[in-house]
């Protein structure tokens, strides 16, 4: 039955249009998501580091993760696609602008605040479910 197909046909049926099939990709892209962010997190936990947070969100926007690696603060922003080099091209300066400035908001919470040990992570996942996390993979702007 095509994707846009909602009901039998019948008196009363609504056939809907091709935003149902947009909406359902959208479901399908949003779980996948989940799930990376939920194999990144076991992956950091593996390596030792505490969770902190899971899509902390401040005024500046969203940070997926928030960990502790050692002294470290680590800021992690999760992408997954079907291969790790398009999940890897997929964050842009745009995105890394803002996750600094949410991480700065993030900051004034810290004991240190603006002294803090800190580091930018992306961690990347494709279809298959390997991860490749860059630490460092931006710093400040």
């Amino acid at each position: 039955m095509p994707d846009f197909f909602d009901g039998d046909c019948g008196a009363g049926s609504v056939v809907a249009g091709p935003g149902v099939a947009r909406r359902r990709r959208g479901a399908r892209a949003y779980l996948f998501g989940q799930a990376a962010e939920n194999q990144v997190v076991r992956e950091y936990i593996r390596r030792g580091a505490d969770v902190q947070r899971r899509r902390w969100r401040g005024k500046a926007g969203e940070i997926d993760l928030i960990l502790r690696d050692g002294p470290v603060l680590v800021f992690v922003e999760v992408k997954a696609s079907r291969d790790l080099d398009t999940a890897i091209s997929h964050l842009r300066p745009a995105q890394m602008k803002r996750i600094h400035k949410a991480a700065e908001e993030y900051l004034i919470h810290e004991p240190d605040g603006g002294l803090t040990d800190l580091r930018f992570d992306l961690a990347c996942c494709d279809q298959t479910g390997r991860i490749l996390i860059l630490e460092n993979a931006f710093g400040h702007f």
